[in-house]
């Protein structure tokens, strides 16, 4: 499938309910009254857009087309041009969607340092590997470095696909210092000339305070190798978890001082809204979204293809 096709594929769920919602409550020929657009909030909030984003859209509604006969064309291009004002935000979303890797900041010289946050089970360790891919595909040398020492598993899973992607890894047992894995990264990809290093660290809860000063911390000894580091920090998201994943970006945002959003799992949930709510509340762009297992299924975030997709047939 095309781009466009993938991500109205990842988006179905969400579209599904929206459409649903429109051709039930927006009826051709009755009067646009105001229980209508309260029910229709409701819905959107459901996606959980956020109730900011909800309002905004609906008092679009109301200025436009309240207590007027239902052009149901016209109503649904408001909608559409409110979501694409909302996800755009300031602008930094336009990148060149030819250039896949448009969207990530680059290093004047040496490697670039991505840094990579997420609490468990968001699919950070599988975002990260499609990030190695779409980095290599485009001809970039990659080292990855396995600072969630937490889980032994995180790092046979890296690991595995450090071997599946040809790439270098820096990694150590069980339990070690995720600082001084970091640290090693940065000191290999310097050895090596690599063009980008990329640092996984634990799946914490944005609860544990000590975890998120150990981000910090990380971030500190990155710069001891590389002044710059990191030029990019990736909080990902799952996007199953709807409204709850505001709270993670928040707290994340702070202690890694987060450059962007990657969102994973969109292919599969209802709550694709959470995108709109958390462009306009936190004001960090999203990235790129998963839409899909494999290891190619991310993509750019447009947010007018992601438009497009939301409400195509």
């Amino acid at each position: 499938m095309g781009l466009f096709d993938r991500l109205k594929a990842g988006l179905k769920k969400t579209k599904d309910i929206l459409r649903t919602d429109l051709r039930d409550l927006f009826k051709a020929g009755a009067i646009l009254d105001d229980d209508v657009l309260e029910e229709f909030e409701g819905r959107l909030i459901r996606t959980d857009m956020g109730v900011a984003a909800s309002d905004r859209i609906v008092t679009k509604l109301r200025e436009d087309h309240g207590g007027r006969t239902v052009d149901v064309d016209a109503v649904w291009d408001t909608v559409r041009g409110e979501l694409r004002e909302l996800l755009k935000g300031d602008g930094s979303t336009n990148w060149d969607l030819e250039n896949p890797l448009s969207p990530l900041a680059k290093a004047d010289s040496g490697p670039t340092v991505i840094l990579v946050a997420g609490v468990n089970g968001v699919g950070k360790t599988t975002s990260i590997a499609k990030i190695s891919n779409l980095l290599q595909k485009n001809g970039n040398k990659v080292v990855l470095a396995a600072g969630d020492t937490f889980r032994a598993a995180a790092v046979e899973q890296l690991t595995m696909w450090s071997e599946r992607l040809g790439c270098d890894i820096v990694r150590k047992d069980s339990g070690a210092d995720p600082a001084s894995v970091a640290y090693e990264g940065a000191t290999k990809a310097v050895e090596l000339n690599a063009d980008y290093l990329i640092v996984d660290t634990a799946g914490r809860l944005q609860t544990q305070k000590n975890l998120m000063d150990e981000l910090d911390k990380i971030r500190r000894v990155l710069q001891k190798v590389i002044p710059e580091a990191p030029h990019e920090s990736l909080l990902v998201l799952d996007a199953t978890t709807g409204q709850n994943g505001l709270s993670q970006a928040k707290s994340f945002s702070a202690a890694v001082e987060c450059t962007g959003l990657v969102l994973a799992k969109l292919d599969g949930t209802a709550r694709g809204g959470v995108t709109v709510a958390i462009r306009q509340e936190m004001g960090i762009p999203v990235k790129y979204i998963g839409v899909g297992e494999g290891i190619d299924d991310l993509e750019i975030f447009d947010p007018d293809g992601f438009v497009d997709a939301l409400f195509s047939n």
